[in-house]
């Protein structure tokens, strides 16, 4: 089992910037290509794709629209995957999470991660 620990989200202000975290334990077979997504979650939405990257080679891949704002980075090291958030919008007010698996032919989806972690709330207000 592979285990997930999301944290580094709080109150911010329009136009502040965030670095989340998540921390993972447990077995992750790097060399069959796991990778980690990061996915926001609103009350009766959606579970919406940001972006993933992958543990034992070079490689990202964003949702068209994240972007200009969202930078993802790994510590394999450390089994730390990051999302950096910058100028962030009330819009960007979520539940955000990090996932992660095997990969899979939808990376973009909620469906192609096996392994969850509990969320880090981020709430951008003035």
């Amino acid at each position: 089992q592979v285990h997930l620990i999301e944290s580094g989200g709080g109150l911010v202000q329009p136009g502040g910037s965030l670095r989340l975290s998540c921390a993972a334990s447990g077995h992750i077979d790097i060399n069959h290509d796991w990778l980690t997504g990061w996915f926001r979650q609103t009350p009766g939405k959606e579970r919406e794709f940001i972006g993933m990257i992958k543990w034992s080679t070079p490689g990202t891949y964003y949702e068209e629209s994240k972007k200009d704002r969202f930078a993802i980075s790994r510590d394999n090291a450390q089994n730390i995957v990051y999302l950096q958030i910058n100028a962030l919008k009330p819009k960007d007010t979520a539940v955000y999470y990090c996932a992660t698996g095997r990969a899979s032919f939808t990376i973009n989806q909620a469906e192609g991660y096996e392994y969850w972690g509990q969320g880090t709330q981020v709430t951008v207000s003035s």
